[in-house]
């Protein structure tokens, strides 16, 4: 059987592919985020892995590759704002032109493209379940990855900690613990969408259908 080498960015050499399930392999790529027509960037990641996936088909029975959309986000929150067009709108809009763009490239489209606001429960869990191993904390209705906590952070990249905040101009928010720590969650005002979730100053209002990283407080 033929096999596929690829670049390891954490060893940094190129190594034989080795599947966890040779049965069935899976493939996952961060997708868009959909608030105004694609850029190269968007276009580079749907052509690399589209031709990655095609590339496993012909080596594995079963490969299920999966591209998210990201529906919810500071910049969506701006466009909204400043068109007066609803999110929904907007996102569903861009969405669907993302995907007829990417089609034009002759990109075929991911075997699952999950939106972000219909898994922001098991997003909930997975940051509850950081805070319990000690790895995020809640501060100000906002939580974050404690960077210090995990001593591998930054391997993957070869810079170390300091690398990634030397040079940094951005002023330091109160809530850190340290300055490299980033928020998986932060609290919405009142014109913002907002959603249910454990971390807050007071009872959040609304039901469990929530973007990945805010709160109503």
């Amino acid at each position: 059987m033929a096999t596929l080498s690829l670049y390891n960015s954490l060893s940094r050499n190129k190594e034989v592919f080795t599947p966890i399930d040779p049965a069935h392999v899976r493939a996952y790529a961060c997708g868009p985020t959909v608030y105004n027509y694609a850029h190269i960037g968007n276009a580079r990641m749907a052509v690399a892995f589209d031709l990655l996936a095609r590339t496993l088909r012909t080596l594995y029975p079963k490969v299920t590759y999966v591209s998210n959309i990201t529906d919810i986000d500071d910049k969506i929150i701006d466009a909204a704002r400043e068109t007066g067009v609803p999110i929904d709108e907007i996102t569903q809009k861009f969405g669907r032109i993302y995907n007829e763009d990417m089609a034009a490239l002759g990109v075929q489209a991911p075997d699952i493209q999950p939106l972000a606001t219909t898994h922001v429960g098991a997003m909930i869990e997975l940051i509850q379940l950081l805070i319990d191993q000690d790895k995020a904390y809640e501060k100000d209705g906002h939580v974050l990855f404690n960077v210090p906590s995990y001593p591998a952070y930054g391997k993957l990249s070869g810079r170390s900690r300091d690398d990634q905040i030397a040079g940094a101009r951005v002023e330091v928010a109160p809530y850190k613990k340290d300055p490299a720590d980033f928020v998986l969650w932060k609290p919405s005002s009142d014109d913002q969408p907002g959603w249910e979730s454990p971390w807050g100053e007071r009872p959040p209002a609304g039901i469990l259908n929530v973007p990945p990283w805010r709160s109503s407080i």
